[in-house]
């Protein structure tokens, strides 16, 4: 069954048309900065913009802060509501669930091929855009290998620290894991709006209706005691692996914050769907 929902999404021209938009907006604003004349001040524009002017190796990490607020929340939006809601709009879900296949079963399928979905479209980001920045800025040196002063010429930490090119691998890879955990905590959510209703449209307006709900009431001072439950509060914090030392406090409470959101969301799907008539 998972193999049959990896296929599909496979096949859909607008999983890869979001992927190929993910991967475009890092492009587009690296060759500005590649042929621009001075970089942004530090503090000021995306995390890691100032500094990959230096070492393209770090433009992955300003491609995942460029896509991560918006427009991949958008395209897991759009796949997760898809999920169920797409299936009884074009009339293949009672077909579905006529074979011995299981409500269960099904969602679960549902749930792992969006997990691969999300994963495979923050790698591809990940991939093409270390590529970019490299082409385009060039490395910041050998780790290991001191420059002008007797300073390293590695890559540097957000705390100003040397970073070796393994360490570097090691703190993207749990960058896009702690990423990845985000956004299939959103995609929980789109899951079970998708149960509710026969329009994947409306799903996924139901889904970023959550995203823009939360993103308002973390502005506000007045929303203060709920803003630590909001499912957007944490998701910045992956830029504390890029700290020396990593910044664990944060990470930990996200990543419980979204194991939450899974289970309470996908559990309240299954509780939907298990007891849903299906009559599209």
């Amino acid at each position: 069954m998972i193999a049959v929902e990896l296929r599909k999404l496979a096949l859909r021209p607008r999983v890869w048309v979001s992927v190929l938009l993910l991967c475009l907006l890092p492009a587009i604003v690296g060759i500005f900065l590649a042929t621009a004349d001075f970089a942004p001040p530090p503090g000021q524009g995306g995390a890691f913009l100032s500094a990959v002017v230096n070492d393209g190796a770090l433009f992955p990490a300003a491609a995942l802060a460029l896509v991560l607020p918006l427009f991949l929340p958008i395209a897991v939006a759009v796949v997760a509501g898809d999920s169920i809601a797409g299936e009884a709009s074009s009339g293949t879900l009672r077909y579905l669930l006529v074979r011995p296949v299981g409500r269960t079963r099904l969602l679960g399928a549902k749930m792992v091929a969006l997990a691969v979905y999300v994963t495979a479209a923050i790698v591809i980001v990940v991939l093409t855009s270390l590529v970019l920045g490299v082409i385009l800025f060039g490395t910041g040196g050998t780790p290991g290998v001191a420059g002008p002063g007797g300073q390293p010429t590695g890559v540097t930490s957000l705390s100003g620290q040397s970073l070796s090119s393994s360490g570097l691998g090691l703190r993207l890879l749990g960058a896009v894991s702690y990423i990845v955990a985000s956004m299939l905590g959103f995609a929980a959510i789109t899951v079970f709006l998708s149960t509710l209703s026969d329009s994947a449209l409306g799903a996924a307006l139901g889904g970023l209706a959550v995203l823009i709900t939360s993103s308002v009431l973390e502005t506000l001072d007045a929303a203060a005691s709920v803003k630590p439950y909001l499912p957007t509060h944490y998701w910045l914090s992956w830029i504390d692996f890029f700290r020396d030392p990593v910044l664990w406090r944060n990470i930990d409470h996200g990543l419980l914050l979204q194991a939450g959101y899974i289970v309470v969301f996908f559990g309240a799907a299954w509780a939907n769907f298990a007891t849903k008539d299906v009559t599209s």
